[in-house]
This record gives structure tokens, C-alpha cells and sequence, in this order.
């Protein structure tokens, strides 16, 4: 089953976001090459100086596990303790995904609602 992780992350200094995000680069590029990996992106908010979005797509818990015991984790968790964050007021969540469809159906419509709820 699909595992997404979503979350925010702000430095205290925005000013350093682009050296952190530049210097990261290794170890989310060891972390793309993971078993399991399908999406690791930190990506920078243009709208909010300082803050930044977290998302990782794993085929499963196991492959997310393994990666969370891996050195890539360490590495980018030891790379990100030399840059000052604020408190965390949103946490970083995991969620299994049991359902996956397309947003917009075959006549090229945006639903909201799977469609296969109900069924």
C-alpha cells in the first residue's frame, strides 16, 4: 500500500534556504534511488520566505521503513541540524493510501469524489 509524507518545514533564517536546498541535493538524490522511492521532493515556498514543503511517495511501509533506517536519512537529518529551524507547529504526517484514482474522469472532468465510492 502507497505511504505519502507530508509536512512543513521552516528555517529560522529564509535567507539560507537555497544553500540548504543546494547542498541537500546528494542525499535526496541517494533517497530517489531507494527501493520504494517514487517521489522525494523539498521544494521551497515562493510565497512564504523560510518555509519549506516536504513530500515522499514509498510503494509501502516496509520500503519507507527501510529508508527511515537508512544512511540517506541520517545524512539529510545531520545536514539539516546545521541550519536553525522554527518550532514545528505543524507535524510532518505519513498516511497509507488505500485508494488511488485519477482526478479528472475519461471526459476530462475534475471530481472531487472517487469513483468508485459507494460500490
Amino acid at each position: 500500500m502507497t505511504v505519502i509524507i507530508a509536512g512543513i518545514m521552516e528555517l529560522v533564517d529564509p535567507s539560507q534556504m537555497d544553500e540548504m536546498l543546494t547542498t541537500a541535493r546528494p542525499h535526496i538524490e541517494g533517497a530517489l534511488q531507494e527501493e520504494g522511492c517514487i517521489a522525494y521532493a523539498w521544494t521551497k515556498d515562493y510565497m512564504v520566505e523560510g518555509r519549506l514543503y516536504i513530500y515522499e511517495e514509498w510503494t509501502s511501509s516496509e520500503t519507507l521503513e527501510a529508508h527511515l533506517q537508512s544512511h540517506w536519512y541520517r545524512d539529510m537529518g545531520a545536514h539539516l541540524a546545521q541550519y536553525e529551524r522554527k518550532p514545528m507547529t505543524n507535524v510532518i504526517k505519513k498516511y497509507r493510501v488505500d485508494l488511488e484514482e485519477p482526478v479528472y474522469d475519461e471526459t476530462g472532468v475534475a471530481r472531487g469524489h472517487f469513483f468508485t465510492e459507494g460500490k
